[in-house]
């Protein structure tokens, strides 16, 4: 499924027998050029040479098992489901800034949702850019989603109110609310998400049942500062990866995990409303090839 991740850090371990000063100085630079941090590839790397020497390995591939079984056991630890609430409906507040894959993982979310039989309503609440707005309501017909949308500048706040007056009434399972594309550095309007998250705490009795953070694979170390000025704005509590494919490096993800330990609940693969799956860390650690 996600063949191809890391590729340049499995190519440095091809053909090489042994862990010799060239090869880790070669391995540590390829783990950096695929977005890993420098404290946590040199923790990587650090563990190789120390379980390949107690091995006494002798091949290539038995090097890229280690280094593969090292990342599957950094990762594993951070496998996560997404939370459904006890009584519905369930909330979810999709965060992210501008360009990462949002609008296209709440229609896979919608999507995913209704293939198991739950009734799900979408909340338009990036007013912010009418395109926004208008990619949402055509998603919702494409994956048979109703959108509560209001015009492009009105309040968040009172498009989520909408949506789940709406739900309760209707009776819905599932409330997926969008949330305007935030630069993290603009106070206000991460002010604004924390008045979107009041209001479904006020109408909920508790807060969004999850604060569901998408992060474009290919974005590298500044993933980390997305995830860290979104967790303080309203509690980050899963991250969806988008683009995660052959031709993303995927390093971060490492780094994030390491720093932050917000768990991992999906993958886009591509466009189609089902390439949305499970994060799988066995699928990503094989995925050094």
């Amino acid at each position: 499924m996600l063949k191809g991740l890391l590729r340049r850090v499995g190519n440095v371990l091809r053909g090489r027998a042994t862990l010799d000063e060239e090869t880790i100085e070669d391995l540590e630079a390829a783990l950096v050029q695929a977005d890993v941090s420098v404290p946590v590839a040199m923790e990587i790397v650090d563990r190789l040479r120390d379980d390949a020497e107690r091995g006494r390995m002798t091949d290539d591939e038995g090097l890229l098992d280690l280094l593969r079984d090292h990342v599957y056991e950094r990762l594993a630890p951070c496998e996560g489901e997404l939370n459904i609430a006890p009584e519905p409906p369930t909330t979810i507040m999709v965060l992210g800034v501008n360009g990462v894959g949002k609008t296209t993982t709440i229609a896979k979310l919608a999507h995913r949702f209704k293939s198991e039989g739950r009734s799900v309503l979408i909340a338009a609440g990036d007013t912010f850019r009418a395109a926004a707005i208008e990619q949402l309501e055509v998603w919702g017909q494409r994956v048979g989603c109703e959108v509560i949308a209001q015009k492009m500048g009105a309040d968040p706040g009172a498009v989520m109110f909408d949506a789940l007056d709406a739900a309760r009434a209707r009776g819905i399972d599932v409330v997926i609310a969008d949330t305007a594309g935030r630069l993290h550095t603009k106070t206000n309007l991460m002010e604004e998400l924390r008045k979107m998250a009041r209001i479904v705490e006020r109408a909920t009795g508790r807060p969004a049942d999850e604060r569901l953070l998408v992060i474009d694979a290919n974005t590298g170390q500044n993933a980390i500062v997305q995830a860290r000025e979104f967790d303080q704005a309203i509690g980050v509590t899963g991250i969806a990866i988008t683009k995660l494919d052959s031709t993303a490096k995927g390093g971060a993800l490492l780094s994030l995990t390491a720093e932050m330990k917000i768990p991992l609940k999906l993958v886009g693969l591509g466009e189609k409303p089902e390439d949305l799956v499970r994060f799988s860390a066995r699928d990503f650690a094989d995925g050094i090839v």
